[in-house]
């Protein structure tokens, strides 16, 4: 599960790969949440993410991205001023959901 991480970029010795590069290789469903106007995550690195998905086969099935229109980057972080309730709100409800559907929650 992704809260607006990036998906692409350049490699370092800290960060060598980037979640579009293993994509492919994934068993597991994908859940991204996304805001439209994060400047830093531009939209179309997740369509880029979609496609790498795509390319492995499972993985994409029951995967999921969610662009909210208008948030920004760290739209769920209640302590910034990039906050916004109800995107975060509904991030949080799919959020929970995913992982119940995982298994995991």
């Amino acid at each position: 599960m992704a809260w607006y991480g990036r998906l692409v970029g350049q490699t370092s010795a800290l960060q060598p790969v980037h979640p579009v590069d293993v994509a492919a290789r994934l068993h597991g469903p994908v859940l991204g949440l996304y805001g439209e106007k994060d400047t830093g995550i531009p939209l179309d690195t997740v369509e880029q993410m979609k496609k790498a998905l795509a390319a492995g086969g499972a993985a994409a099935k029951k995967s999921g991205f969610v662009v909210y229109p208008e948030a920004p980057h760290a739209f769920h972080a209640d302590y910034r001023p990039s906050y916004r309730k109800e995107a975060a709100d509904d991030g949080w409800r799919r959020a929970l959901a995913w992982f119940e559907a995982q298994g995991v929650a």
